[in-house]
This record gives C-alpha cells, structure tokens and sequence, in this order.
C-alpha cells in the first residue's frame, strides 16, 4: 500500500533528551508513514523556554540521525511561529468563544482537575491573564487506529488553557494550528495524549480545520507507574546502541523481527521494519512496563 497523500509528523518536546518511550512513538510514527509512502516531518515543539533543557534540541536531532530516522524538509520550530498562535487566540476571542481568566492554581485546588467556569463571564482585560476556550456540554467520540473508540464529555475538564498568563501558548493551541498548516495527515503519538484528543477535535471544528486520523501507542512506563521522562531523566539514547534498541522498540510495537537482524546496522532495521510494519500488530493497551519488554 501507498499513499502520497499521507502526512505524519513527529514532535518532540526539547525537556530532555529522546528516551525509550520517546524512540518507540517516533519509530511509530516513522513507520506508518514511510510504509504509506508518505512524507514524515519533524516539528520542535520549543514552545515553554523555562523547561527547555540545554542541548536538547541538537542532541533530539542528532539521535533521531544516528538511529536511521530521515525526516522530509527542514525542521519546524514553534518558537517561530508565535505570530499565527497569536492570530488564532485573536480570531476566538473576537468570536466570542475565548475568555481572559484570572484564577490561580491555588484557587483552582479541590477541583479535581476541572475547571469550574469562575472567570467565564467575569469579563477581565486580556494583559496578564490567562486566555481559555469555552466548551460546550458535549461528548466527543473518535475512532483510534488502535486503542478503538474513545469519548469524553469536554466538560469534564472544563473550559480548558489556550495561551497561559505569562503568554506562552498551551500545546492544544499550537498542535492543531501546525497540523494544519503543515497538511498532516495521520497523527501517531503515545497513549498519554489520547485524552488530549477530543479538545483538538472541538479546536479543529471550531477553526474549520482538517481532522486528521489518529493512532495512539502504549507509553513504556517505569515499575512506579511513571512514564518516562517525567521522573526519569534518562541520558541521550547511545549511538552505539541504535540498533539493539531498535529491535526491543519494534517488539514492543508488537512487530515480529527476525534474528537475523541481531548484528544489522541501523539503517538495515530500518528498512525491514518499513517494509514489514504492520499497525494492527500495536498492543491495544493504554501502557507497557519497560522491564516486561523482550
């Protein structure tokens, strides 16, 4: 199967250096487009300088290179894209579907995670102050190419960020806004931001944007339950350990490579894996501990 038309993308977020669980969605990722014969572009999702790691951006870079990884263009920064953030967060204020909001984490606390509306009609000035999309009393249903059918009723997260108080943008903002601006087709991520999912559905519609497929892969999470890279600062993935741990990433997309490939170079996994891939093989499970994987 081939499809020109197909965009995927992967985005990684320069807090850290590219981990395991990191390497297993891009090589998703990677995989789906390049045996779709389609275009799989890099996007920086450089958009909060504070966790910004030094060094993070080139080594990303240079690891997704040593690893076989090769990505059509040049590489998007959303730092440089502040401008059309901006515009959108205008646009839905103009509409009225986009309110300032003064409240703290602190007055926010035994809510559970829900915002309960105390600035919607407040009317507060813009400078200073948080910006946040309305919702409505609705429930989203989406389809995954892997984890099947997902809902969410929007309120149960409330009238969600889009551009936070010291006026850097929220990732619901930019994601829909680059994926569409770049065409993307297909999105392939981990199974954290599938509850993510139904805001960028509403930001799409509301926007008159695409919708684009989506397929969600288990995170590889530590024995305490935590994914990596919170907790685990894990070093740059090692060069010299590309293949190998290819090979443990493909099995733990439940793709079946053959001993053969035991001493292959990079590039070699690489090319079995895109011809070999096979989605429907993903585990249809929201996490894999790292220490079960073969």
């Amino acid at each position: 199967m081939t499809d020109s038309a197909y965009i995927g993308r992967f985005a990684p977020t320069p807090s850290g250096y590219l981990h395991f669980g990191s390497l297993v969605a891009a090589l998703a990722s990677y995989l789906d487009a390049r045996h779709a014969g389609g275009q799989w572009l890099l996007r920086m999702e450089d958009l909060d300088p504070p966790r910004e790691m030094p060094g993070a951006q080139a080594a990303i870079l240079r690891t997704l290179e040593d690893y076989g990884f090769e990505w059509d263009g040049q590489v998007l920064y959303q730092s440089q894209r502040l401008a059309a953030y901006a515009a959108v967060v205008e646009q839905l204020l103009e509409r009225g579907l986009a309110y300032a909001c003064t409240c703290s984490r602190k007055q926010l606390e035994g809510h559970a995670g829900r915002y309960p509306g105390t600035c919607r009609a407040a009317g507060h000035a813009l400078q200073g102050t948080a910006i946040r999309l309305r919702v409505p009393d609705c429930t989203y249903h989406f389809t995954d190419r892997v984890q099947g059918m997902f809902s969410q009723a929007l309120q149960e997260a409330g009238d969600f960020i889009i551009r936070r108080r010291d006026g850097l943008f929220a990732y619901q903002l930019a994601v829909v806004v680059d994926d569409a601006w770049q065409g993307v087709t297909d999105v392939v991520r981990g199974a954290d931001l599938l509850d993510s999912t139904p805001r960028q559905l509403y930001l799409q519609q509301l926007l008159g944007l695409p919708q684009p497929r989506y397929l969600h892969v288990p995170l590889i999470i530590q024995p305490d339950g935590q994914k990596l890279g919170k907790r685990y600062r894990s070093p740059p993935l090692p060069a010299q350990q590309a293949a190998p741990l290819l090979l443990r990433a493909l099995r733990a997309l439940g793709q079946q490579p053959p001993g053969a490939l035991h001493d292959a170079m990079p590039h070699e996994v690489m090319r079995w894996a895109i011809t070999h891939w096979q989605a429907a093989r993903i585990p249809r499970c929201a996490s894999l501990a790292e220490a079960q994987l073969p």
